[in-house]
């Protein structure tokens, strides 16, 4: 896949490229970087809990960072979107072991409740 912005595919169908880029073109210059401070520096956090109640692991992948973190039973989790974006802040797939949240604004964090970060994960929960 190219590293081009203009080049990723738009997650909703129906939507213009100009519509899925404007978040990213808004929120950059503000931020300047993906750095937690930079996400942060842009303010408007929307916080979404994440909880994997089921009896086994679950990847939860977030885009359009490519992140993926595998949450143990139990285990809960906030994926928070900052910036500006159109309509709603996230958007969810949920696939068998996986779920895949979209931070619209292209500038979300995973922490824990009490602020420290998840760490990305290096395997799939069939690993």
């Amino acid at each position: 896949m190219s590293s081009d912005p203009e080049d990723v595919p738009a997650p909703v169908e129906g939507l213009t490229i100009d519509q899925f880029m404007a978040p990213l073109r808004a929120n950059m210059p503000r931020a300047g970087d993906f750095g937690r401070a930079g996400i942060e520096a842009l303010g408007n956090p929307v916080p979404m809990m994440v909880i994997n109640e089921g009896g086994e692991p679950l990847e939860l992948f977030v885009e359009p960072m490519a992140r993926a973190y595998r949450l143990q039973p139990g285990e809960q989790v906030m994926v928070t979107s900052y910036g500006e974006w159109a309509d709603y802040p996230f958007e969810t797939v949920h696939e068998p072991g996986r779920l895949t949240v979209w931070v619209v604004s292209w500038f979300g964090t995973v922490t824990y409740r009490d602020g420290r970060e998840v760490p990305v994960s290096d395997e799939s929960p069939e690993d």
